[in-house]
């Protein structure tokens, strides 16, 4: 994976936008960082919700995640950009943008759609 592309699927979740974050490009919800790219330019740090979830990502998931002293007993994980999945890339996103998203716009990302008349009659010929 490339940054690139943690950039088009973080811009897929509501008010994301690329931007700035200590000198290196980030994905940021409403000015609040939750992803950076690393000097290095191969590897990502996402937010986690905690220490104990980075700790668990690292064990259980090593050719993915570590982190350096600098993020010792920081709710964060590095992520090498090469070993990334779009499909764990994407939930590591979204886990870290709930953690900076405001609550408003968790609760209208959260809740479901409503269902059209189209939809209605779709899943009614589904069922039948």
């Amino acid at each position: 994976m490339k940054w690139e592309q943690v950039s088009k699927l973080a811009r897929e979740l509501p008010e994301v936008v690329e931007d700035i974050w200590f000198r290196t490009p980030a994905m940021k919800v409403r000015g609040k960082g939750f992803c950076r790219l690393r000097e290095e330019g191969d590897v990502i740090v996402f937010l986690t919700e905690s220490v104990d979830e980075q700790a668990f990502l690292i064990e259980n998931r090593p050719d993915i995640y570590f982190i350096t002293d600098h993020y010792r007993g920081y709710a964060a994980v590095l992520a090498r950009l090469p070993a990334l999945t779009v499909p764990e890339c994407r939930l590591r996103l979204e886990r870290a943008w709930r953690l900076k998203a405001p609550k408003a716009l968790l609760k209208a990302f959260d809740v479901p759609a409503k269902p059209t008349a189209a939809t209605k009659a779709k899943a009614k010929a589904k069922a039948g």
